[in-house]
């Protein structure tokens, strides 16, 4: 099998491959920043970390840029943490495990964290580099951009120079992106009432695994299934008379698909319940059978751990199922400016339920500030009108397109001069930092780009070889061109 090591270039891959081997989670990113921090004093370089726990690097320009504006290189440091079903692996203690296939970089049953790694690999890799060409450096390392963006909303002014910012943080060698949605985080909690059941009641688990998830940017377009909007659909054929909802755990993170949900119930009518659940679940095989293989739907029996098995009220259970398989998730409106682009759309994406208290969030996206406003009001109503305590975040803002961009101007030239063919112009549905960084530098001149980055946020996610080379290539050569 060939070595990662070993591929080129030797400079990026090698980057990549020390950052994966640290644990880099949203919100707890002490010992990534620690790593970048040692870098720089390895490297000689200026260090210094803003009062939201942002690193900026900073190193000269090489000898024949002299005097030429700084450029930013920015990239996120956390990533996603998931691995398979039944996987068990702690990703506080173990470094990512990637292998080659054929041109492809994957993890073995987790996220590859290529999202946004290979971003900070690349500017890292810059940052050492002895022969390449280029303009002063800012490198700007945020945090926490998995999960809010917080490290992005707390950005200090003041500490960056440059007017040109480079992110790396895009998913398609052949596109330039210029513009991205915003997003609004909603979290809606329920105190409710038990009921109790007894052990000689039949008690089971159903499990939803196999789902193929990902980014709720985007693949949210692809009509992906969402495991914790059919755990709703399946509790709801049944109702509360025929089954009583005792546990519901569903999704991995606030911006990635649900690819998986496990709901324990007791059985209070076993034939009705046998017959619902049989036809339910044939109706969601067939609904699904092209764009999710994988699903599963199976039940197991539990033992309870108690004899007392306490469930929800049955006056409890209906309207928050209810109110769950009517969340809007999904495509909420397409873009009638740009053909083809999602403009708003909504993802129900955690849920944890049980001992009487039922925690559930989403994430809302869209490229217009009032359609964004629409989109988590609609996701919220069904959970306020069942009494549900809801409550959204100030979101962070999308980022528009400029028609007039000298970087992106200069950037279309290289790329045609590279690789002999125009570059694609877009923007995406996924949220990207830019918009955000631009609250504190207001006057940034700012583009996307990257390699090709499939499945990101979920445990199939992998990186294409020949495409990091062409997104270095194309890096190096915009830098030599500052």
């Amino acid at each position: 099998m060939p070595d990662l090591r070993a591929l080129e270039p030797n400079a990026l891959w090698n980057c990549f491959a020390d950052l994966n081997a640290v644990p880099r989670p949203s919100k707890r990113e002490e010992r990534v920043v620690a790593f970048v921090r040692s870098f720089a004093e390895q490297h000689g370089l200026t260090s210094v970390l803003d009062r939201a726990g942002n690193v900026i690097l900073k190193k000269p320009a090489t000898r024949d840029r002299q005097g030429r504006p700084a450029v930013i290189l920015q990239a996120h440091l956390d990533m996603v943490h998931k691995a398979a079903d039944g996987l068990k692996f702690d990703f506080d203690t173990q470094g990512i495990d990637m292998w080659v296939d054929g041109d492809w970089v994957r993890a073995r049953g987790t996220t590859l964290g290529a999202d946004n790694g290979l971003g900070v690999a690349a500017i890292l890799a810059v940052l050492a580099s002895k022969d390449l060409s280029h303009p002063p450096i800012e490198a700007l390392f945020t945090l926490d951009e998995e999960q809010g963006m917080g490290g992005a909303l707390g950005l200090q002014p003041g500490l960056l120079t440059g007017k040109t910012m480079l992110n790396l943080d895009s998913e398609e060698d052949d596109t330039f992106t210029i513009g991205c949605a915003g997003g609004v985080d909603t979290l809606a909690s329920l105190d409710y009432t038990e009921a109790g059941h007894g052990p000689e009641e039949p008690y089971l688990a159903i499990h939803i695994t196999g789902l193929r998830g990902g980014h709720s940017g985007l693949q949210i377009h692809e009509g992906r299934a969402n495991a914790i909007k059919l755990m709703a659909r399946i509790l709801s054929a049944c109702g509360e008379k025929v089954a009583a909802l005792a546990s519901m755990r569903g999704g991995s993170a606030r911006n990635a698909i649900p690819a998986q949900c496990t709901a324990q119930i007791v059985i209070l009518d076993q034939p009705r319940f046998d017959d619902i659940f049989a036809q339910e679940v044939a109706g969601i095989r067939e609904e699904f059978r092209l764009i999710e293989p994988h699903l599963s739907i199976t039940t197991q029996p539990v033992k309870p751990v108690h004899g007392h098995i306490p469930t929800m009220a049955d006056f409890v259970q209906k309207p928050i199922v209810l109110a769950l398989q009517a969340a809007v998730n999904g495509v909420y409106r397409m873009s009638p400016v740009v053909p083809g682009l999602v403009e708003a759309s909504s993802n129900l994406s955690l849920i944890s339920l049980g001992n009487g208290h039922a925690e559930w969030s989403g994430l809302q996206r869209s490229s217009v500030d009032s359609s964004k406003v629409d989109v988590a009001r609609a996701f919220a109503a069904p959970f306020e009108m069942i009494g549900a305590k809801v409550v959204q975040d100030a979101g962070y803002p999308g980022w528009s397109p400029s028609a007039e961009s000298p970087i992106l101007e200069k950037m279309k030239t290289i790329y045609r001069d590279l690789f002999g063919h125009d570059v694609k112009v877009s923007a995406c549905h996924a949220g990207l930092e830019c918009g955000v960084i631009s609250i504190a530098y207001p006057d940034l001149d700012m583009i996307s780009f990257g390699p090709n980055i499939h499945e990101a946020h979920s445990e199939k996610e992998c990186a294409s070889i020949s495409s990091a080379q062409k997104f270095w290539k194309l890096l190096t050569a915009t830098l030599a061109a500052m």
